[in-house]
């Protein structure tokens, strides 16, 4: 889709893609007023360049606040993913401390009672210890996933708009 003569335009588009959406800018080709023109005026007549500039400049200003709630977006879902493994790290602390409650409690029993007694006591640390390294490996998972805290799409989505605007600027 090309504008006519003497025209620039940015066009932002949204794609909604991702889980942040995508967004496509699409510039114009723009062409010079021919030489002996000097009226401040597009080679087709049309609008004046200072208009042209403006609005080329208030859609670059789009541009950026679209980029900026993207970049808002994206670290807002990243500390979603901290918290949740932040609560899972502290679940799996939590479940440590009983095991080691349940571990002591198994080693009083076995010295004192019995052969049934420390072996429930020692069927319940088990089970505790298992808890505790489902939660620690849950955890370390989504603190994985999380990383790096930098909005990855935005700074791609960024260098492929300014990729563009450099290639629209060459021809």
């Amino acid at each position: 889709m090309r504008a006519p003569p003497g025209r620039c335009s940015f066009t932002l588009l949204w794609d909604s893609g991702g889980p942040y959406g995508r967004r496509v800018l699409m510039m114009a080709e723009t062409s010079r007023p021919a030489s002996g023109d000097h009226s401040g005026r597009s080679s087709s007549g049309g609008e004046p360049v200072g208009e042209l500039v403006q609005r080329a400049s208030q859609q670059l200003t789009e541009l950026v606040r679209a980029e900026m709630r993207l970049a808002q977006a994206e670290m807002k879902e990243k500390g979603r993913r901290y918290g949740k493994g932040g609560g899972l790290f502290g679940g799996a602390g939590l479940a440590g401390f009983f095991t080691l409650q349940a571990l002591i409690a198994t080693a009083i029993a076995a010295l004192a009672v019995p052969l049934p007694v420390w072996a429930a006591a020692l069927i319940v640390t088990a089970v505790l210890g298992t808890v505790t390294g489902v939660l620690a490996l849950t955890g370390k998972k989504e603190v994985t996933r999380a990383a790096p805290p930098a909005p990855e799409q935005t700074i791609d989505s960024v260098k492929a708009d300014v990729a563009e605007i450099k290639e629209s600027a060459k021809r």
